[in-house]
Formats: structure tokens, C-alpha cells, sequence
């Protein structure tokens, strides 16, 4: 049996920390590193700076910290594996090797590509294979299409590294399958038979690719019971460390962290990782499903989890597809209502503002009470009235909005400032998640030595169960007394974005609390906690290895965070929000200085 492979992260998104990558070549043992720079909007990002520039498209700051660590990673055997290449792995293929090149150094690169659909898509929209969610095939998402990349998996990545990778480069793979392939390639996983064998090996991955794909998120970073952490150590998040994983044989795992660096990887730290951004107890991929229902964690020693029970079914026949497009203008003005009849002052602003607005297609007015009564400070004591306009036309969210804004300055609310001067238009854009069969989509591999090989992607077997039995809830039977305090006391929770939906995991600290929290927060008790959503169609699956409940709330971000209007467009903070909200928990469940 092989020994575990240790798979360490440097990047969770593009423009996280710089210098992790050269913190985890230098901190410790590892044999791999992986880094994720694509997210929905990065695409867009990347996308538009393609279009404007050819040799553009990529992560430009994975080549600026590879030029730090190259000679390290080359003389300690440790290979390096990223989707920076975004857009255009080849284009950034290309700059690793002249990198090299410059620096002495003989690097063999290889790259995965394949997935950019886009000059594809007026071909697969019209045969009916490229379906956008449940919208019919040709309509605008698809038809003004900047970016379509369908998300792959990891075969590409294991032919590269038995090819004699140093540095393997690739498009919009997803972000556990970056830790899957080195998996796969380091203990021989689906060598006879990649369809269906090694099916839990490859789901325990997908877990430990799910864990350290946000980095230092898995390591205390966004954690919601951080004050503990700081309780007993007021530096301990000072530099949090970013995660590795040890993977086994049979795909089970320790995350952990490298000796002296910062943060704490705890049960807790590590399920709210697994909770983020998670859209059911089915985690669908291009590798495996996974069972995240049958997840059993164990603090195994001092920032060291173990991770086991995962489950697997093969991969079924689509590929997601993420779809960019320009959806148009938007802007934004935000005015202070300072002091005194905060409400009637925002009445007659959005009445002396709506003939101007009258006609733009989306606006969005919100008051934001931020004010406190009697405040010693100015600030404290204003609301802020924010006001978002979208549309097609760049003239009428831009001086045909901020003009008639402005020209108020004298003739309106007393008090009247804005918190900027007037700003111009960006465009803004639209992601779509579209689903392609993934038959269309065949990996093509760049190998070191030039020469270029086609992956065909395997056939998922026909009548594959790819729904688990939806889990029961613990009984709950206590009647005693109650206080009425911050949920947060006795729960945490990770929130995130798919698209235009929000996810929402919440988790409790011991199994009498999850028999309480599994009874008490139901769909209809989250709207009401959370208003925004009171007319939103959510849904509530259980995962009782994690003491979590796992809600979805479509709608809530429109049309994604790059289109998104709302305060927190990425619903980053929802789980804090609610959190924050007041409710009666039973006095046994909470902690001794509170309850006593």
C-alpha cells in the first residue's frame, strides 16, 4: 500500500495571500502543491480581459509566485498543480517555461484544457446539448455568451503527472478535482477501470479537495466561534496557516497544517469548510458523486482532522457548465440620512428621484439603518441610502442617473451629502449555470514533450443511484426553560453563493444541540429569521455526521454576484446574520456563563 499523499493548498482564489505558495514549500513535508484561482466572476474577469488582449486570460499572479518557488519545488521532487490557467493554459504553459528558461531551470510543463466551450456553443445550442438550467437552449445566456467552460474533472491531471509533469496547468477543472488527480495518480486509482472503480477513494478525495480548495478557510480563517481561538490565544489569527491534506489508500484523510503557523484546525474549522457553498448531501463532480451523508470526523491529535466514511457513485452523464455574459451598466449612489426622521427623509428622496428613474430597467433603493439615537460621533448617528441602477443603455446609469442625484444638493433632505463623488458605469455580468453531455467534452492534455493526447470521458452506467435516502432528524423531547439569546451561542454556520442561490450550512456544538436545532430551524422558521428570504422556495437537507443542517436559498442573489445588487452579494454574511438573530434556546444547551 502506498504511503498518504501530503496535498497542500496555496490559493483559494485569485488574489489571495502571495506568498503561500513559498510558506508551504518551506514550512514542511509536502508533495504536491495546488492552488484555485476560478471562481464564477473570475471567469468573467478573465474573460473580458481575453477579449480585449489574446495572450490574456490566466492568473497572472500564480507566475509571479511560481518565480519564487520554482527552484525549491524542482529540487525537492514536489509538483505543482493550478487551474490559473483559466481561460488560457496554454498562454500560461507557455510563460512557466520561458520562467524557467530564465531562471536556469529545466521544467516540464504539461497542460489540461478542453473545457472552453465557447466556440462551441452555437453548435451545441442547436443540436439541443447545451441546456441552460431550466431556461430553453438559445436564449440570451447562451446566444451572448463571453465565457462557457464546462467544469472537468481530474483524468487530465493524472495523465500529466505519469507523463513526468513538473508543473501541470489547466483550465476551469473543478476545485477538488486539482487534489483528486495527484490523488489518483500518486496511489493508482482507476487505472483498470476509471469509471466505476475506486468509487470511495475517489469520494474521500473529493472531500479532501472540497476541505482545502478555500485555503486558509479550512485553518480558522471565516470561522465562527473565532473568538474562542482568540480567548486562548490573542495572536492565533494573526497569520493563519493555510491547510494540507494527508491522503490515504482508500481516499481517508487528515487535514492539518504546517508546525508554528497560525489558526487552528479543529472538527469545527474543518466542517464548516465542508459546509461551504455545499448544494446537497449529493456533491455531483466530474470525478465521482460523493456522500456527504456518510462523513465521520475525529480530532486525531493537536490541528490534525481525520476524514472518513466518504461514499461514492460513479460520475453521471453532464458536465455543468458555467456561462458568462455582459449583462450591461450598473452604478450606485449612497446618501447619509443623519439625525432625525431618518424614515421620512428617505421617503422624499426615492420621490424626488423617481421621475429620473423612470424607465431604467432594475432599480434598487435600500435604507440601511446604521444610525444610533443620541450618537457621539456623526457617523454613528447616520443611515445610508443606497441606490443601485442596472441597465443595457451606459447613458441612463450614468449622468442620467447621477446628475438628477446630484442637482438635489440644495433642494432637498437637510443634511443632504453623498459618500463619494458622482462615479461612472461599470458593466456588470450574468452567470448561468448550463449543463452539456459529457461525451461533448473530451480532455486534451499538453504533455511535456510537446505531443498532445484526447481523453474521451467515460460512460456513467445506466440506472445509477445518485440520491441517498434523505436522513431523519434526532428526537427531541425537552421541555425545560429558555433563553432568549444570539442563535451564534450555540451554533455555527458557513454561508456562500452558487449563482443566483445562496447555501446556508448550519452546525451545533453537541448531539443534544443538533436534536434541538433539526427540530426547531425549519425552512419556514429560517424565513422568518431571515426575512429576505420569506418568499423564496427553500429547501433543508440533514447531515448527521456533521451535526449540520444544510439549507438553499434560490433567488436570494439574483443573478449572481456579478450582476448582484444586494449588500452582500455572495451571501458571504448570511450565516452571521442569522447568527445574530435572537431566539429561545433551551437553557441546557448553552454555554456555562451564559446559562447559569
Amino acid at each position: 500500500m502506498t504511503a498518504p499523499l501530503r496535498v497542500a493548498n496555496v490559493s483559494g482564489f485569485y488574489g489571495d495571500r502571495h506568498s503561500a505558495m513559498r510558506e508551504m514549500l518551506e514550512g514542511g513535508e509536502v508533495d504536491v502543491l495546488t492552488g484555485d484561482y476560478l471562481a464564477e466572476l473570475t471567469m468573467l474577469i478573465l474573460g473580458r480581459q481575453k477579449a480585449e488582449d489574446a495572450s490574456a486570460g490566466y492568473a497572472r499572479t500564480f507566475l509571479s509566485q511560481l518565480e519564487e518557488c520554482l527552484g525549491t519545488a524542482l529540487e525537492r521532487g514536489v509538483r505543482v498543480v493550478s487551474n490559473a490557467g483559466g481561460l488560457n493554459p496554454q498562454g500560461l504553459a507557455a510563460a512557466v517555461s520561458e520562467l524557467g528558461a530564465r531562471l536556469g531551470l529545466q521544467v516540464e510543463v504539461a497542460t489540461v484544457s478542453g473545457d472552453d466551450l465557447l466556440p462551441r456553443v452555437g453548435d451545441l445550442t442547436a443540436r439541443g446539448l447545451l441546456r441552460g438550467g431550466d431556461r430553453a437552449p438559445g436564449d440570451r445566456d447562451v446566444v451572448d455568451a463571453l465565457t462557457a467552460n464546462a467544469y472537468l474533472g481530474c483524468r487530465g491531471i493524472v495523465r500529466a503527472l505519469e507523463a513526468g509533469a513538473d508543473v501541470v496547468v489547466t483550465g476551469r477543472v473543478t476545485d477538488a478535482s486539482l487534489v483528486v488527480g495527484p490523488a489518483a495518480w500518486h496511489h493508482g486509482w482507476g487505472r483498470d477501470d476509471w469509471g466505476t472503480a475506486d468509487l470511495d477513494a475517489l469520494a474521500g478525495a473529493t472531500v479532501a479537495g472540497h476541505v482545502l480548495e478555500c485555503g486558509a478557510q479550512a485553518t480558522g480563517g471565516n470561522f465562527s466561534f473565532f473568538a474562542e481561538l482568540l480567548d486562548a490565544d490573542p495572536a492565533a489569527l494573526d497569520r493563519i496557516g493555510f491547510p494540507l491534506a494527508e491522503i490515504a489508500a482508500d481516499g481517508s484523510s487528515v487535514i492539518t497544517k504546517h508546525a508554528g503557523t497560525g489558526g487552528a484546525v479543529t472538527v469545527e474549522t474543518v466542517t464548516e469548510q465542508l459546509l461551504y457553498e455545499l448544494t446537497g448531501t449529493s456533491y455531483g463532480g466530474p470525478d465521482v458523486v460523493t456522500r456527504f451523508d456518510s462523513l465521520r470526523l475525529r480530532q486525531a491529535g493537536p490541528d490534525r482532522v481525520e476524514i472518513s466514511g466518504a461514499r461514492g457513485v460513479p460520475a453521471g452523464a453532464h458536465l455543468k457548465v458555467a456561462v458568462n455574459r455582459l449583462g450591461g451598466f450598473r452604478n450606485s449612489m449612497t446618501l447619509p440620512l443623519t439625525g432625525l426622521d431618518v424614515e421620512q427623509k428617505a421617503a422624499l428622496l426615492r420621490r424626488q428621484l423617481a421621475p429620473a428613474l423612470e424607465g431604467v430597467e432594475e432599480v434598487r433603493v435600500a435604507l440601511a439603518r446604521t444610525d444610533s439615537p443620541d450618537a457621539p460621533v456623526q457617523e454613528e448617528a447616520a443611515a445610508l441610502l443606497h441606490i443601485t441602477v442596472k441597465d443595457r443603455d451606459r447613458r441612463k446609469v450614468g449622468k442620467g442617473f447621477t446628475v438628477p442625484v446630484i442637482e438635489l444638493g440644495l433642494a432637498s433632505i437637510p443634511g443632504f451629502h453623498a459618500t463619494s463623488a458622482p462615479p461612472s458605469p461599470s458593466p456588470y455580468g450574468v452567470y448561468t449555470a448550463a449543463w452539456v453531455p459529457a461525451a461533448e467534452v473530451p480532455q486534451i492534455v499538453g504533455l511535456p514533450d510537446g505531443t498532445t493526447e484526447t481523453l474521451p470521458s467515460p460512460a456513467a452506467p445506466a440506472g445509477t443511484p445518485l440520491v441517498p435516502a434523505a436522513a431523519e432528524a434526532p428526537a427531541w423531547s425537552d421541555s425545560g426553560p429558555t433563553r432568549r439569546v444570539p442563535l451564534g451561542l450555540v451554533a455555527g454556520a458557513r454561508s456562500g453563493d452558487k449563482g443566483g442561490a445562496a447555501t446556508l450550512g448550519v452546525y451545533a456544538r453537541s448531539d443534544d444541540g443538533f436534536a434541538w436545532l433539526a427540530a426547531f430551524l425549519t425552512p419556514d422558521r429560517l424565513r422568518a429569521l431571515l426575512p429576505e428570504a420569506a418568499d423564496l422556495p427553500v429547501t433543508r437537507e440533514l447531515l448527521p455526521g456533521l451535526r449540520a443542517l444544510l439549507f438553499q436559498l434560490p433567488g436570494l442573489l439574483g443573478d449572481g454576484v456579478a450582476a448582484g445588487t444586494r449588500f452582500d452579494p455572495q451571501a458571504k454574511a448570511v450565516g452571521e446574520w442569522l447568527r445574530s438573530r435572537a431566539v429561545d434556546v433551551p437553557v441546557d444547551l448553552l454555554p456555562p456563563e451564559v446559562g447559569a
